[in-house]
């Protein structure tokens, strides 16, 4: 099988699969009752997928150095204080990206 197809037949695949994952809740979902606690916990899975993808962006871990601290980090920090003074969303993105910027033309990166 040639390395293209391959991939494509991959997608394909894990594209069904998904799909029937997804679809079997919408079909079978009314016949299901959750339990309080587990639903109670289904809450904070969008605020656990987010922390596993933002965290590894803002500290980086590698093997011999362990964590590496560098601009996204004070940027996310900025970003932070400006949301927990305004609370604004807009101006989270705004001021982290604004941060970011400024920091890596101050530092010439």
């Amino acid at each position: 099988m040639e390395n293209s197809q391959y991939l494509y037949t991959t997608i394909v695949l894990l594209a069904i699969c998904t799909a029937i994952c997804r679809a079997g809740y919408f079909v079978f979902g009314h016949h299901i009752t959750l339990p309080d606690g587990l639903r109670s916990a289904l809450r904070y899975a969008p605020l656990a997928a987010l922390t596993g993808i933002v965290i590894p962006e803002l500290l980086p871990w590698h093997p011999i150095d362990g964590p590496q601290v560098d601009l996204r980090l004070l940027a996310a920090a900025i970003a932070v204080g400006v949301f927990l003074w305004t609370r604004n969303g807009f101006l989270l993105i705004v001021s982290g990206m604004a941060a970011l910027w400024v920091s890596r033309w101050a530092f010439g990166l």
